[in-house]
């Protein structure tokens, strides 16, 4: 499950809430904040069925290293998760998770901000979007080419 301060992996299974919550409770820790990105019906107008992640997992495992490195330089974080989901995600399941436990509310809330921000931002990771009229979409990053 990661280590006693960081859990950070790329995963096919389902990325379960209560395996995150467990994982960053420490008795230092005053505050907890976790997000959850979550596959949504529609993205705009359209229906999508499901959302497909692929990418290249020991440059993105790097890059997801480097970014909580970063983050516990700004804040001190008792505990961090990054989660990020490989294959297809249904409608409603989780694709990306990150955590943080620290001893206040004010170290917590933006370290969370942070590491989803800049996950979303730096880490190779291609989601195509499977839509309800069965045409497919390459979205954001650098995408690994045409259908």
């Amino acid at each position: 499950m990661g280590s006693e301060r960081d859990w950070i992996a790329l995963s096919r299974d389902l990325l379960h809430e209560q395996d995150v919550t467990a994982y960053l409770r420490h008795p230092h820790a005053g505050a907890i904040s976790v997000f959850f990105g979550t596959t949504r019906q529609f993205t705009g107008k359209r229906e999508t069925e499901r959302l497909e992640y692929d990418c290249y997992q020991e440059m993105a495992l790097a890059e997801m290293r480097r970014i909580v490195v970063d983050a516990r330089s700004r804040w001190p974080l008792l505990r961090v998760c990054v989660l990020h989901r490989l294959g297809v995600v249904p409608v409603t399941e989780s694709s990306v998770v990150v955590g943080v436990s620290s001893a206040h509310r004010k170290d917590s809330f933006p370290a969370c901000r942070f590491l989803i921000d800049t996950l979303k931002g730096q880490v190779p990771i291609w989601k195509r979007e499977h839509y309800a009229d069965g045409t497919t979409e390459w979205v954001g990053g650098d995408l690994p080419g045409p259908d």
